[in-house]
C-alpha cells in the first residue's frame, strides 16, 4: 500500500488507530455499516457482535472493488453508548484484529443519541484508497 501514517515526532503514538493517513490512488467511500447481515438481521443485541458484523460488511464491500482492509485510510464509528464501547475495548480490539488485521487507519468515534435502524448500537463509515495500477 502506498499510504503513509502521519505522526508528528513529539506526539505520543495512539493505540489502535492513526492520527492521520496520506495516500494516493482510487478512492472508495463506504456508507455507514451496521451489524446486520445480507438478510438485514442484526448479529445480536450486544456491541461486539454488531461491530464484528459491521466490520465484516466493510471487508465484503471493499472486495467488490478489489480492495481489502489494508487499503482503509479512515473509519468513523458512531456508537449509541460510549460506556458500552469503552467497556468492550479488549473484546472489540480482538474482533478488529481478527477481521481487519493490524492495520490501523485514522479513526474517530462519536457517541450519538440513536441510529436510524432500530436495535443498532454501532455504525461504521469507511474510506479506502487503492493504489493506482501501473501503466502497461
Amino acid at each position: 500500500m502506498t499510504a503513509r501514517v502521519l505522526q508528528p515526532p513529539d506526539w505520543p503514538r495512539p493505540r489502535g488507530y492513526a492520527n492521520g493517513m496520506s495516500a494516493r490512488g482510487r478512492l472508495i467511500c463506504l456508507a455507514g455499516q451496521i451489524g446486520w447481515d445480507a438478510s438485514e438481521r442484526l448479529a445480536g443485541d450486544d456491541f461486539v457482535s454488531q461491530a464484528r458484523q459491521a466490520l465484516r460488511n466493510i471487508v465484503e464491500l471493499l472486495a467488490c472493488d478489489g480492495a481489502g482492509p489494508e487499503h482503509l485510510v479512515r473509519l468513523t464509528w458512531y456508537v449509541v453508548d460510549r460506556h458500552d464501547y469503552l467497556a468492550n475495548a479488549a473484546a472489540l480490539g480482538a474482533v478488529y484484529r481478527e477481521i481487519l488485521g493490524r492495520h490501523y487507519p485514522a479513526m474517530t468515534a462519536v457517541q450519538v443519541v440513536a441510529l436510524i435502524e432500530p436495535g443498532a448500537v454501532v455504525e461504521i463509515e469507511a474510506t479506502a484508497v487503492v493504489p493506482d495500477e501501473p501503466a502497461l
